[in-house]
């Protein structure tokens, strides 16, 4: 259920909460194979048929990084930072907790717990969402039970809103502008999670093809940017 570090061993930062310090050079690295989470290793037997959601090609990120597909939006100002408390995601009915999941004391960065497959977690090595930068809320696609908090990620759009409220009382607003099958193995780290300039999220989830063996290949990512705050 857990992903490791890049291979560069484990991370010596230790990550923050609400803010508290800056991370380290060692933040973007450390994520590099936070899509080997592995959310799920092993998905729902009586799911594997057919699989969740998985995203469209034309749903897919522009090369720009722009809002694809959008009218043109102003991007908000940076907040300060203040840990997120939940995420919601009108157009999939996901309304879920948002706890804090970092690295343990061997590298790996930890997943929200199996048996809270209603619960998603935000690491702590990154921004949190709203302030400048790319913050990253993880979450179980499904479990041996039957599908989980994110199971549905992959039939989002560009345009659809993600909602992050925060310990502050404000709620970060972010229009999805791509959603994407990436692979575990050749994972894209500089693409999703480089630093645009702007307030960024990326929710994430496994996706792609399933096999007893090595459960999925690879992770959908929503890419979204902060466009309103409430």
């Amino acid at each position: 259920m857990r992903g490791r570090t890049n291979g560069a061993g484990r991370s010596d930062g230790a990550g923050r909460s609400d803010g508290a310090g800056r991370h380290g050079a060692w933040g973007l690295v450390a994520v590099v194979l936070l899509v080997g989470v592995h959310l799920v290793r092993g998905g729902a037997e009586e799911l594997t048929a057919t699989g969740p959601p998985q995203p469209l090609s034309a749903a897919a990120p522009d090369g720009t990084r722009a809002l694809a597909g959008l009218a043109p939006v102003p991007v908000t100002d940076p907040l300060p930072a203040s840990a997120p408390v939940r995420v919601r995601v009108p157009a999939v009915r996901i309304d879920a907790p948002v706890t804090e999941v970092g690295l343990d004391a061997d590298g790996w960065i930890e997943a929200p717990p199996p048996e809270e497959d209603r619960l998603a977690g935000w690491f702590t090595g990154a921004v949190t969402p709203g302030e400048r930068g790319t913050a990253v809320v993880v979450g179980h696609v499904d479990t041996p039970s039957g599908p989980a908090v994110f199971y549905d990620l992959g039939s989002l759009a560009k345009g659809h809103r993600v909602e992050m409220a925060r310990r502050d009382g404000r709620t970060a607003v972010f229009a999805v502008y791509g959603v994407e099958v990436v692979p575990k193995e050749d994972f894209p780290a500089d693409r999703v999670y480089g630093d645009s300039g702007a307030p960024e999220l990326r929710l994430i989830t496994c996706g792609g093809t399933f096999t007893e063996e090595n459960g999925y290949a690879g992770n959908v990512v929503v890419s979204a940017r902060l466009v309103e705050v409430r």
